[in-house]
């Protein structure tokens, strides 16, 4: 049976991380040429944050999307930081020159809702599709206040930002809501205690690393009503060619080697990678949506192709056979 629940027509959506000058600064020209490009190209779900650029990336979709008939795209945002407004010394963040602004985190049902309000505000739009709870996750623990951990900010969300945001979809600001995050551990906690719609996993489903997604998050998912967006299929640049993993400046050696076995395996099957990496990333039937981001506008007509090219059989067999992928993996056909 189809685990695929929201019907959703689209398979690709375009991610609002480098739009909101996550890796380099991007001139609102070519982020707009950019957005642009994943138009023509057919793309019509977009997936932004308050926290991308702090306010940059909403503002610039908002000022593309807001000339567009509201009915031919679906949007989602988030929602866990609020902002406020500068003037002193900027926050440190992996934004390249983001706007002025500070951030706290706020789970709260008063937050949530607010967030929402302001998100509206910068985008230039009446509503939302999804709301996702963003960075409800232990790999943020470090970046919370001091002494507070995920688990502390999940309980004021469960009675705060999860309630509103289901009062919200049934006022019809929204459509749906879940989770945005990391780790897959807060996905399957909301599962047991509140009514999600779909979640956002990312950098939890790729070439890289997919064991625990196959193992946990999968099951739980085709157990529930919940739909499954799946981001990041290139670890954040790394099986793009780029010197990036997981949005961090470090990457584990062990990761180094296994993309270089990856790599070589590419080559020699004359595969593209990141054709590949998407495929492999869509392929579970848990999977509704595969979320990927760009900067430059060639990037979403490329990246659209990503059903269209026929990768080997064999391809596939010697990732298995070298250990490389979970042998339980799912494959494109």
């Amino acid at each position: 049976m189809s685990t695929k629940k929201l019907n959703l027509e689209h398979k690709l959506a375009f991610g609002g991380v480098a739009i909101g000058n996550g890796f380099e600064e991007v001139s609102d020209a070519r982020a707009q040429e950019t957005l642009e490009a994943a138009w023509d190209a057919g793309i019509r779900q977009y997936d932004t944050s308050p926290w991308y650029g702090l306010g940059l990336s909403e503002r610039r979709f908002g000022h593309f999307l807001h000339n567009k008939n509201r009915d031919e795209y679906v949007l989602s945002t988030k929602v866990g930081r609020i902002l406020k407004a500068n003037t002193g010394k900027m926050p440190e963040t992996i934004w390249v020159n983001p706007a002025p602004f500070d951030y706290k985190y706020d789970y709260s049902a008063e937050a949530v809702r607010r967030s929402v309000e302001d998100s509206l505000q910068r985008l230039g739009v009446e509503r939302l599709d999804y709301v996702f709870i963003h960075d409800l996750s232990p790999d943020h623990n470090e970046e919370y206040e001091d002494g507070v951990t995920w688990l502390d900010h999940f309980e004021v969300a469960k009675k705060g930002a999860m309630p509103e945001l289901t009062k919200m979809r049934e006022e019809g600001i929204i459509k749906g809501w879940g989770l945005g995050v990391n780790t897959i551990e807060p996905i399957l906690k909301t599962l047991e205690v509140a009514d999600p719609d779909i979640f956002l996993s990312a950098i939890q489903y790729s070439m890289v690393d997919h064991k625990d997604s196959i193992d946990r998050l999968f099951p739980a998912i085709a157990d529930s009503r919940a739909s499954l967006m799946v981001g990041a299929p290139f670890n954040a640049g790394l099986l793009a060619g780029k010197d990036r993993y997981n949005y961090q400046g470090e990457m584990p050696k062990e990761v180094q080697e296994k993309y270089k076995k990856i790599r070589a395996i590419a080559d020699k099957h004359n595969v593209d990678l990141s054709t590949a990496s998407m495929q492999f990333s869509y392929a579970p039937e848990e999977v509704d949506i595969l979320l990927v981001g760009g900067s430059h506008p060639n990037q979403p007509k490329e990246n659209m192709k990503f059903l269209d090219v026929k990768i080997p059989s064999n391809f596939w067999k010697e990732l298995k056979a070298e250990n490389l992928i979970d042998d339980r993996a799912v494959t494109p056909s």
